[in-house]
């Protein structure tokens, strides 16, 4: 089982926002997608889940075409999980991840026990079964992160997009949301914006700039300060993960000189390379 994305172009309006992207999402893979504001992020996740219509280019979900597939069939494989945001109306976190039993049900079809059982396992998983008769819109951010991702639990689905699920909150819910979806044990394609945070989780990531892809591959060989510095126009220092090996990324003043590596290498805190020594 697989997401792939093959020559992916989408245009709004007159302007092409993503260009002849190829991405390949393995099952039970943990993909990133990581560039800065405008890169063309959201707008590659909100073509997968029919937000926007591709002007080229495929989306296959098992090989199989997933735009030509009823949008019922793709609700019962893939899940998303959106920025933090609020409902219109006032949903209890009860009925909200009620929700995610839709697209399991025919017309007029009421929630049964087996329905009722499977969204308390998926709160109880996520650890938000204790908010089971709050409104949704009075969660915390961290908060309302479970309740979307136990509905995505509760439909039931082996696939989870994720549009920068850690936007606006604390390092603490960053950690929990990110781990949390880590052990679900389904293929996860996101848009993240900490990369360091993306090193910590994803197999795979995918640099974009401009709607196209900078670059692709494991986080090490990806999260550079050539192709950080082309992407985002910043200077960073890059060191090793004291416990995971993976890059971690540190901001550095643009007034300072750079060495020959890209380092700030006059501060003898940081030795002139990429990463911290062994």
């Amino acid at each position: 089982m697989s997401l792939d994305l093959i020559g992916l172009s989408v245009d709004i309006g007159k302007r092409r926002i993503v260009d002849k992207v190829d991405i390949a999402v393995p099952n039970g893979s943990f993909v990133g997608l990581l560039g800065p504001n405008g890169s063309g992020k959201s707008t590659i996740l909100k073509a997968i889940y029919r937000v926007y219509r591709p002007s080229r280019g495929q989306i296959l979900l098992d090989g199989a075409d997933l735009l030509a597939m009823k949008p019922k069939d793709v609700a019962q494989r893939v899940a998303v999980v959106a920025q933090e945001s609020t409902v219109e109306f006032d949903l209890t976190v009860l009925e909200m991840v009620m929700i995610g039993r839709t697209p399991h049900k025919r017309a007029f079809d009421r929630d049964d026990e087996a329905d009722r059982a499977l969204v308390f396992q998926a709160m109880e998983r996520v650890g938000c079964d204790h908010l089971v008769d709050r409104s949704f819109n009075t969660l915390s951010g961290g908060e309302k992160q479970r309740v979307l991702i136990a509905r995505a639990i509760a439909q039931g689905a082996d696939h989870l997009i994720l549009d920068e699920p850690t936007n606006h909150l604390d390092i603490r819910y960053q950690m929990e949301i990110l781990e949390l979806v880590a052990e679900l044990n389904v293929t996860v394609l996101a848009a993240l914006h900490d990369l360091s945070l993306a090193a910590l989780f994803c197999d795979t990531v995918y640099l974009l700039a401009d709607g196209l892809i900078v670059t692709g591959g494991s986080p090490a060989s990806v999260i550079t300060i050539e192709t950080v510095r082309h992407a985002y126009g910043a200077d960073i220092l890059i060191v090793k993960h004291p416990e995971t090996g993976t890059p971690h990324l540190i901001p550095r003043r643009s007034s300072r000189p750079l060495g020959p590596t890209g380092l700030a290498s006059s501060n003898p805190q940081f030795p002139s390379s990429t990463s911290a020594p062994n």
